[in-house]
């Protein structure tokens, strides 16, 4: 196994681009029935309601793998498209989009031979291929910077909001989803900021600059004004973990999501976050006990290209 031969084929997002003929089959998989088929056509369909509903806030929460693969085209989409108010994300979510931005990830294999990968300084994401230049290396290479940009403007105490919009700002390409929420002022919050490179890269700046702050309650102070203003809310979240509980943990303090559509890969018998349906946010008062929900059981790579094209494609 040669390095130069696993890294042929560069990850390419997929592009948000709406499809009337696509529409049509998922109404028509909604017509017909299905396991999966139909819950996709359901939440096509409240994706759609939320999209146009000019009252409902909308929440997108997502864990930070989907950022390596092709779906990134699909979130920063709608980040493009102002069809979302606010995402919740974990700091991977940085992490990707801002490496990418600078070097490319390529296709992979799940069954590939990790301890040949590791020597080669080559990291397996499922079935994506992220060789250490394209991760580690390139963010410190140029996050360390930004830090320093910062600091010398007088920038030392910064909400996760604020310092992923300088960074999107700084990284200045329209292929980032950073970039995209600075320029369309749409806030990006991450909760466990410190949980990836992204925050290993704060920590290390941290060591030699004792009055860098990262101020999270400004971050939950913003939410609190989110959900306390909102006249409806809606989330697409895919994936559990802090993200998603961060969704539906502040909307509790409303009343719960007015419309929810979840995609997760996770079972229910475990009784994790991840595998819980949105039914049981409705006894924890997360979800409306009447808000139009679906839980779509599934791999959000393959669901969301497909579901979100359908409920922008719609004319009626």
């Amino acid at each position: 196994m040669r390095k130069g031969d696993l890294l042929r084929r560069r990850v390419e997002d997929v592009e948000l681009t709406p499809s009337k003929d696509l529409s049509a089959m998922v109404a028509a998989m909604g017509r017909g029935g299905g396991f999966t088929a139909k819950k996709i056509a359901v939440g096509s369909e409240i994706l759609r309601t939320m999209f146009r509903r000019g009252a409902c806030t909308r929440f997108l929460s997502f864990p930070a793998a989907l950022m390596a693969t092709g779906a990134r085209g699909i979130l920063r989409g709608l980040v493009e498209r102002k069809l979302v108010d606010a995402v919740i994300t974990t700091c991977g979510t940085a992490d990707h989009d801002l490496a990418r931005v600078w070097a490319p990830y390529y296709h992979g294999d799940f069954e590939m031979d990790d301890v040949a990968l590791h020597r080669l300084g080559v990291n397996r994401l499922g079935n994506v291929l992220v060789p250490n230049e394209s991760y580690g290396v390139v963010l410190e290479k140029k996050i360390q910077p930004m830090l320093r940009a910062l600091w010398n403007e007088g920038k030392k105490s910064l909400s996760t909001k604020e310092l992923l919009w300088e960074f999107g700002r700084r990284a200045a390409s329209r292929s980032s989803l950073l970039w995209w929420a600075w320029k369309n002022r749409i806030p990006v919050y991450v909760p466990a900021i410190f949980d990836g490179a992204v925050g290993y890269q704060l920590w290390a700046f941290w060591q030699d600059h004792k009055d860098f702050a990262i101020d999270q309650f400004r971050d939950e102070a913003e939410l609190a004004d989110l959900v306390f203003d909102a006249r409806e809310t809606g989330a697409l979240m895919i994936g559990g973990g802090v993200s998603k509980h961060h969704t539906i943990w502040w909307n509790q303090f409303r009343g719960g999501l007015d419309y929810a559509v979840y995609v997760t890969t996770a079972p229910e018998w475990d009784g994790s976050l991840s595998g819980a349906r949105v039914r049981e946010g409705i006894s924890w008062g997360k979800v409306q006990e009447d808000a139009s929900q679906v839980t779509i059981e599934g791999d959000a790579t393959a669901i969301l290209p497909i579901m979100i094209a359908a409920a922008l494609g719609r004319s009626r």
